[in-house]
């Protein structure tokens, strides 16, 4: 069974020979696995989903069975760094190169109080000429043997703060400031060109998102998410079906989300991602025996404490224990709750691949 073929049952709830995994890395955990394993360093790819995109020669050989593509810059529009050494993309976002992560300094629509505020703003052409010649070379490269997923993960709520700040954002919206819905519907429609894009030229799971959870509830109230999200979350849905109709449609969000699981069961969501274990309420037995009839779980290996901390044996043990929980029957893809980050000994990276790849036949 290869990568593809193993992927392709996981996605349908049947029990393939093994979970399909697949794994995200830092630039940093990239460089430190390849020096490990004697192979050259892949540069990451110049997106705003970077690190979803990146180092797929080096995953692939460790034994990911998914390839995720994604929108990236155009020639003419990409992260150019400044006299003052921050980072700026096409969207006007700034960033400080703090060491782990390209971090948010500056908003582009920080001062944002009005319609014309969003009218005036240069939004980026989603179908912009160049935007998908790497998504397209990859899915030619990789398509036969491995499941391909578009990755569309900053879908609404996410792209929205980065562009006016978090806090303030969150004010307005309590508020119910005017420009919000202008500005979560261009988004919207922005996405929903990406995403179709990324179906039409052959992704066959699209990854959407944002981080609606934190380490013990939800960042609002689910009535203020049913309100200002689900009706576009919708939206999106239903234009990505009207491109294929048996697309698998995947959700990704950190933290703990579950009062509004059961909304995104009404919406037609086939995968939940990441299932992050230390996330309150976010209980493998419990999802697995509630959802598990409607949902693919995809995620669940916790980055916060086991992959850094835990030592090989612990890391086979848990992860054995998560895949006959959430494997049960099928309907699962083995992934790291986030990218793993450059605090993970490369011992345990491989303890982790060793769990999932060897699943059942020790």
């Amino acid at each position: 069974m290869n990568s593809r073929q193993r992927a392709i049952k996981a996605i349908h709830h049947e029990k393939p020979d093994r979970p399909p995994v697949y794994a995200s890395l830092t630039p940093q955990m990239a460089r430190k696995l390849s020096a490990s394993l004697n192979l050259p360093y892949e540069e990451p790819i110049d997106a705003l989903l970077s690190t979803r995109i990146s180092h797929v020669d080096l995953l692939t050989s460790m034994g990911n069975d998914f390839v995720v593509v994604a929108a990236t810059y155009p020639p003419g529009a990409e992260t150019v760094a400044r006299p003052d050494g921050k980072l700026e993309n096409e969207w006007g976002m700034v960033f400080k190169d703090t060491g782990l992560y390209n971090e948010f300094i500056e908003f582009p629509l920080s001062e944002v109080t009005s319609c014309e505020d969003i009218k005036r703003y240069n939004f980026p052409d989603p179908l912009a000429k160049g935007r998908f010649v790497y998504a397209l070379d990859i899915i030619r490269k990789y398509g036969d043997k491995y499941m391909i997923i578009g990755d569309l993960e900053t879908s609404i709520f996410e792209t929205a703060w980065y562009l006016v700040g978090l806090e303030k954002f969150l004010m307005d919206l309590i508020k119910g400031d005017k420009y919000i819905n202008l500005l979560l519907d261009e988004i919207m429609l922005i996405n929903t060109k990406i995403g179709q894009e990324l179906i039409r030229i052959g992704a066959e799971i699209i990854w959407c998102g944002d981080d609606f959870g934190m380490q013990h509830g939800m960042i609002m109230d689910p009535e203020t998410w049913r309100s200002w999200f689900k009706p576009r979350i919708q939206f999106m849905f239903e234009s990505f079906r009207k491109i294929n109709p048996k697309i698998k449609i995947a959700w990704h969000s950190c933290g703990s989300i579950l009062p509004i699981i059961p909304d995104f069961i009404d919406l037609g969501l086939d995968i939940l991602n990441p299932i992050q274990p230390l996330a309150k309420g976010m209980d493998p037995e419990f999802l697995k025996q509630e959802y598990g009839q409607d949902l693919v779980f995809f995620g669940g290996i916790d980055v916060q404490e086991l992959l850094p901390f835990g030592n090989p044996e612990q890391i086979i043990d848990e992860i054995t224990r998560r895949i006959d929980i959430l494997g049960k029957s099928g309907g699962y893809i083995a992934a790291p709750a986030h990218n793993i980050q450059p605090d993970t000994p490369v011992e345990n990276v491989f303890a982790m691949y060793d769990a999932i790849l060897n699943y059942g036949q020790k």
